[in-house]
C-alpha cells in the first residue's frame, strides 16, 4: 500500500469513528432526534471504499449509513445536524439519520427498508452503462438483507445485464437480534450464494481497510471495463447493539471481546507505525479530526428547529402531480 493511500485510509477510519463518537454523546444528551444506528467498529469498509471510488460514482446505503455518506466527501457539519433534526442538516432536518442523501456527491440514499436499494442501484448502473459515463453504482447492505427476495432479484437482475454495480454484505453476525447463521441455510450469506448467480465468491475481511481497499479496486476496475458486477462479503462487527436503543446483552462477552480485540483503527494505526510512518504525523491526523468532528457539532447545535413553512417544502402536492420546493 503506498504512503498517501495508507494515510488516507487511516484519516478517514479516524474521521468516521469520531464523527460518531460525537453522535453517541449527542444522542445521550437527548440532542439526536429519533434512534441511530452506528456504524462504530464497521469504518474500515466505508474508508476503503470512499477512498477507492471515483467522484461521480454512486453509493448506496442502508439506514447505518452515516460513514458511508460522509466517505463520499459530504461535510459533518450538515450531516450532524440532521442528526440533531436541524434546519442547517443535509435535509433540512426533515430526514434525520435513517435517510442520509447527498446526490451533489454521489450518495443516492440510505434506506430504511430491508433491501429495497439494491434494485435502485441496478437502476443507477443501468442508466450508467446506458449512457456509457464509466460510473460505477455501490450498494452497502447487512446480512440479513441477503434472506429478502430483493437482494436476489437484483443479483440476478445484475448479471444477465452485466451491469456496473458492486454488491457489499457487510456481515456483522448479527441480523438485529439474531444471529445470522441461526437461520440462513448456508454459512456465508453473500459469498456462498454468489455461485447461483455465475459470480465468484468474494470473502474478505472487513476490518482490515488494505484488504478492504484491495477488494474495492479490484471490482471498481472490473465494473468500469464492462466486466459486470461483483458480491463481495466482508466480515466485521458493530461494537454496539443494532440502534442506540439496544444494549445488545444477547451477544456473547467472548465474542464482543475477541472482535474489539480486532478494532481497525488502533488495528490500522500499528501497521502504519510497522510500516515506518512516525507517530506525529498520525497524531496529527488525529487531532485534525477531533477538530473538524469539534467544530461540526458545535454548527449543528447552532441550528434553529425546522419552522412550519417547511413542511410543505420538497414534497409531492396535489395528488402527486406537482413538486414543491
Amino acid at each position: 500500500m503506498e504512503a498517501t493511500t495508507g494515510l488516507a485510509l487511516y484519516r478517514m477510519q479516524v474521521e468516521l469513528r469520531y464523527f460518531e463518537q460525537r453522535a453517541y454523546d449527542l444522542f445521550l444528551q437527548s440532542l439526536v432526534k429519533g434512534t441511530s444506528h452506528l456504524s462504530l467498529g464497521q469504518e474500515a469498509i466505508a474508508a476503503a471504499f470512499g477512498v477507492a471510488m471515483r467522484a461521480d460514482d454512486y453509493t448506496f446505503a442502508t439506514y447505518r449509513g452515516h460513514a458511508h455518506t460522509l466517505a463520499r466527501g459530504v461535510p459533518m457539519g450538515p450531516v450532524l445536524a440532521e442528526l440533531l433534526g436541524r434546519s442547517n442538516g443535509l435535509m433540512a432536518g426533515k430526514g434525520g439519520s435513517m435517510h442520509l442523501t447527498s446526490v451533489e456527491h454521489g450518495v443516492m440514499g440510505s434506506y430504511a427498508i430491508i433491501g429495497a436499494h439494491l434494485p435502485i442501484a441496478c437502476g443507477a448502473a443501468w442508466s450508467a452503462q446506458y449512457q456509457e459515463t464509466g460510473q460505477v453504482a455501490v450498494v452497502f447492505f447487512g446480512d440479513g438483507t441477503t434472506n429478502i427476495g430483493a437482494f436476489h432479484e437484483a443479483l440476478n437482475f445484475a448479471v444477465i445485464w452485466q451491469l456496473p454495480v458492486v454488491f457489499v454484505c457487510e456481515n456483522n453476525l448479527w441480523m438485529e437480534y439474531t444471529r445470522t447463521t441461526s437461520i440462513t441455510a448456508v454459512k456465508q450469506p453473500a459469498a456462498d450464494r454468489a455461485g447461483a448467480y455465475g459470480l465468484e465468491p468474494v470473502l474478505i475481511d472487513g476490518n482490515d481497510a488494505d484488504v478492504v481497499h484491495e477488494a474495492a479496486v479490484a471490482a471498481l476496475e472490473k465494473a468500469r471495463s464492462g466486466g459486470g458486477p461483483t458480491l463481495i462479503e466482508a466480515l466485521t462487527y458493530r461494537h454496539g447493539g443494532h440502534s442506540r436503543a439496544d444494549p445488545a446483552k444477547y451477544r456473547p462477552q467472548e465474542e464482543v471481546d475477541a472482535w474489539l480485540a480486532r478494532d481497525p483503527v488502533p488495528m490500522y494505526r500499528e501497521r502504519l507505525i510497522s510500516a515506518g510512518v512516525d507517530s506525529a504525523v498520525l497524531d496529527a491526523i488525529e487531532a485534525e479530526a477531533q477538530a473538524a468532528v469539534d467544530k461540526a457539532a458545535e454548527e449543528a447545535k447552532a441550528g434553529e428547529v425546522p419552522g412550519p413553512e417547511l413542511l410543505f417544502k420538497d414534497v409531492w402536492a396535489d395528488g402527486g402531480s406537482s413538486w414543491r420546493n
